[in-house]
């Protein structure tokens, strides 16, 4: 019996086998198409499953899904914006497993939670920097998933004093203002020759007076979402992992400034921000969480 875990990003899928005590091996991952997506899933799926008996299959997707109809509607993958029945597909695929489907930030919860720095934290929050903004939150002891499974949707929190446009349609969401697709686009209006978050943050090593100051507007962007978000949840500690997020003191100096100044109420005062010490696939560890649990259910 085999039980797979789905990571499907804003760029690249990811596939993997997962034990059952949430362990991942033969990952192999894939870019993202724009047009037509799910062949390339398709067959990275069927090749990690090769000929075994699949049982289970978690999926965590990146946002927005509809977790009650099986279909994800990310923002940053054209071709499924308007709605793709993920779980139907994948179903089709392995007639005999159980596939369930959650967000990308609830995932991540769920990773933290069960074997990584959320272990044991009652009420937490979850956070991805990477390309975009996610999150996942844990209450009372229990991984929040919402009406239609997009709850703790971190990335469209409004920041104050921003109105960059966010391809959710908004205006000022910490997604558009502190992810690392939209930091690199900030710096690169202003002069910045590079392309992407790890690029900007490798300049911002160097002195490189633009990406210092996006990596700032960042990490106070995050500061004051994380503060906002634990007034509203009553939160003890919050966990950030994801590429940008590994920036280091010029994304993480002003988001400490940030959460010291906005986080002011009694009961998050002194709030834990720590970077998470899982590796880049924490989501893709929760998707496994989601099929093991599912399989033993």
């Amino acid at each position: 019996m085999t039980v797979l875990a789905l990571d499907i990003g804003a760029t690249k899928f990811a596939v993997g086998v997962v034990d059952p005590g949430f362990r991942l091996r033969d990952v192999r991952r894939a870019a993202v198409t724009a047009d037509d997506p799910w062949p390339g899933c398709r067959s990275l799926l069927l090749a990690v499953a090769g000929d075994k008996r699949v049982t289970a299959v978690g999926i965590g997707s990146a946002g927005p899904i509809d977790a009650p109809a099986g279909v994800t509607k990310p923002l940053n993958i054209a071709g499924w914006r308007a709605g793709f029945a993920i779980v139907e597909h994948v179903r089709a695929l392995f007639p005999d497993a159980v596939v369930r489907l959650a967000g990308d930030g609830a995932c991540l919860a769920l990773a933290e939670h069960r074997i990584g720095g959320l272990r044991g934290v009652g009420n937490g929050l979850a956070l991805t920097v990477s390309s975009g903004v996610g999150g996942g939150v844990v209450a009372d002891g229990r991984v929040l998933l919402g009406r239609t499974g997009n709850a703790g949707h971190f990335g469209h929190i409004v920041v104050p004093g921003d109105d960059s446009p966010c391809a959710c349609g908004g205006f000022g969401c910490v997604e558009a203002v502190a992810g690392g697709m939209s930091s690199a686009r900030w710096a690169r209006a202003r002069g910045w020759d590079g392309a992407t978050g790890i690029e900007l943050a490798e300049s911002a090593r160097l002195g490189d007076p633009i990406a210092l100051a996006a990596l700032d507007r960042a990490g106070t962007a995050l500061g004051q979402a994380i503060s906002s978000a634990a007034a509203l949840l009553d939160v003890e500690r919050v966990v950030i992992g994801g590429g940008f997020a590994q920036s280091g003191a010029s994304l993480w100096e002003p988001l400490r400034a940030a959460v010291d100044r906005y986080a002011r109420l009694d009961f998050v005062r002194g709030l834990t921000v720590e970077l998470s010490t899982l590796s880049e696939g924490a989501t893709l560890v929760g998707a496994g969480v989601l099929a093991v649990e599912a399989a033993s259910a």
